[in-house]
């Protein structure tokens, strides 16, 4: 890995140092000061020059502030003669401001997405966006990572007889069937409307899940509305018991109390895109570590990354080229 070097902000050191240890390069570290009129200042303790620079930064609460770091060390960086600089986002928080779904209302992010560029980031690295397009938002090149194969893995190798694999709505639908097929098992889906942004309703399930055990899957838990919701009403429709799975375990709020209280969740599994809360004892976290490492060194080489997801997402699948052209 000559030539790489690794930065991080305060978001989430853990990971970072995870992903260098399997890179076997040392975490760079970064000065990040803050004047008397709370303006943020940040420093690279480490040569950039003509290397290959990787910032890892989830935007996680303060997101605000772990963003401001993000931008102030790509600018740093571009100062600094840096010859590639990817921000390694594992959790992009602005992803759900996708649309405009009401009146005089601001898309954040596409916003963040053009602050990152004007900053001077070559590349963004993320995992599981919160909605398709959201990659399109970017002007330049995006590597978007999915933790289904972590997932799946977690679950393999239980007896998976009497399991249907749940989504809480329609538009995380095709991530859950994904991973039943992963895991061979059925799909179904909650008929979601969110009233506030930590209040939803679901009216239905699509799909058998009575006398079943369900294998809940979202991309992100925040408070946990979705999943106190759909939980509800798939014990209504008489499922036993249910597994929780997450990309970005986020838990804010009164989430964990929710979640631990909650007597039809056996048990709650995120991946480490974000810090785990230091209050949730039960909680399985999985690592995804390795995959942003590797996707680190197929960039860095210019690998495909793509290929690390094959079986895993057909859209990941390599185009074949036609015969009779040259």
């Amino acid at each position: 890995m000559k030539g790489i070097v690794v930065f991080s902000g305060s978001a989430h050191h853990a990971l970072a140092d995870e992903i260098c240890d399997h890179l076997e390069v040392p975490r760079s570290h970064v000065k990040i000061s803050r004047f008397s009129n709370d303006c943020l200042q940040a420093q690279l303790l480490a040569n950039c020059r003509q290397r290959d620079v990787y910032i890892v930064q989830p935007l996680v609460p303060p997101t605000q502030e772990h963003l401001m770091e993000l931008l102030l060390m790509v600018n740093a960086a571009r100062g600094a003669s840096a010859a590639q600089i990817t921000a390694v986002i594992p959790h992009y928080a602005y992803a759900r401001s996708d649309k405009k779904d009401a009146s005089r209302i601001s898309l954040g992010g596409r916003l963040v997405a053009d602050l990152l560029v004007t900053a001077g980031v070559d590349r963004v690295l993320t995992m599981n966006l919160h909605a398709p397009q959201v990659h399109g938002f970017f002007s330049v090149p995006v590597d978007h990572l999915t933790a289904l194969g972590v997932i799946a893995d977690h679950y393999r190798g239980r007896d998976l007889s009497n399991h249907v694999v749940v989504s809480p709505d329609l538009g995380n639908a095709k991530q859950a069937t994904l991973l039943a097929r992963l895991l061979g098992l059925p799909v179904a889906a909650g008929n979601k409307q969110r009233l506030a942004d930590d209040k939803v309703v679901i009216s239905s399930v699509v799909g058998d899940v009575a006398g079943k055990k369900a294998i809940v899957l979202d991309d992100e838990i925040a408070t946990g509305g979705s999943i106190i919701e759909i939980v509800s009403r798939l014990a209504d429709f008489g499922c036993a018991e249910a597994s929780i799975a997450c990309t970005h375990g986020l838990f804010a709020g009164s989430a964990v109390e929710r979640l631990t209280s909650a007597t039809h969740i056996s048990e709650v599994v995120s991946t480490n895109t974000v810090p785990a809360p230091g209050n949730f004892p039960g909680l399985k976290v999985l690592s995804v570590a390795s995959l942003f490492a590797e996707a680190i060194a197929r960039i860095h080489s210019g690998n495909s990354v793509s290929t690390l997801f094959n079986g895993v997402d057909p859209a990941y699948a390599q185009p074949q080229e036609p015969e009779g052209l040259f």
